[in-house]
């Protein structure tokens, strides 16, 4: 733990929550019945989208903990992820910062009190999400996931495709042919090796560094692919981290789960391409 600001650290910031609805109103569909979440305008008005105007197919890449401190601080790492997707948003992580819970709100666009995950547990969400709405408008949906990670498991019980894959490689690699299938209107992929690097050694350490390199290696491998292969479709790609990361004091090793700016703010980038 460190010692918490009294300044509440999202001041004045939407909530990753707001991601659902945001998908929903490019694609012209509603939002999930359990969303309370605004749309993320920034969006809408730099794609300049109007109801004749949206998209056909999205492509969501998250990757595990890269927060807005080690964004901005190594901002020359993500030029080629911004080459991509180059509208930035400066979002609120969802406290405590956990995966599971950031998870949760990100794809249902409510709060833990409305999905029930409010702790580092990894229960299926029983209230309505985005796949659900997904499903009822009829669209084809994948996640991709490594297996038995939270992005794996707490979405199941849907009339989608699932992929759960040994390690994040195996992941992007299932991801880039799914792509040039073209089957699915929405496709998630979900990488953790910086989250479990900066676990076992700190969030800035030179393996860390190398992992979220991996990260930006894996989303504009799978965002070329949208481009190559989503020809005369437009499509959203978003670059979508769950919470940062800050070093503990006693362990000296990265930790997250605090509400504090390290783990409470994080980037999301946005790119839409007509194939």
């Amino acid at each position: 733990m460190i010692e918490e600001l009294k300044e509440d650290p999202c001041k004045d910031l939407q909530s990753i929550a707001s991601l659902a609805p945001t998908i929903c109103r490019l694609m012209n569909i509603p939002p999930p019945l359990s969303s309370g979440a605004a749309i993320i305008s920034q969006v809408i008005n730099e794609f300049n989208l109007t109801q004749s105007k949206i998209i056909d197919k999205v492509l969501i890449y998250s990757p595990d903990a890269i927060g807005r401190e080690f964004y901005y601080k190594h901002s020359a790492l993500f030029q080629s992820v911004r080459d991509h997707a180059p509208i930035e948003a400066t979002l609120c992580s969802i406290f405590p910062p956990k995966t599971p819970v950031c998870f949760a709100s990100m794809f249902t666009g409510a709060p833990p009190e409305i999905h029930g995950i409010k702790e580092y547990r990894r229960p299926v969400v029983q209230c309505d999400t985005l796949f659900d709405v997904l499903v009822r408008e009829r669209k084809n949906v994948a996640i991709v996931a490594v297996t038995g990670s939270s992005m794996d498991v707490i979405f199941r019980h849907r009339d989608i495709d699932y992929y759960s894959k040994r390690y994040d490689e195996q992941a992007t690699e299932r991801a880039l042919e799914l792509i040039e299938q073209g089957l699915h209107d929405v496709i998630v992929v979900y990488n953790q090796e910086y989250d479990d690097v900066l676990h076992r050694t700190t969030p800035e350490s030179p393996e860390a560094i190398n992992a979220v390199m991996n990260h930006v290696d894996s989303f504009n491998r799978i965002a070329s692919a949208v481009e190559e292969h989503w020809k005369g479709f437009k499509s959203f790609i978003a670059f979508t981290p769950d919470h940062g990361a800050h070093i503990d004091k006693i362990s000296r090793k990265g930790t997250h789960g605090d509400n504090v700016p390290e783990d409470m703010q994080v980037v999301h980038l946005y790119g839409i391409t007509d194939g």
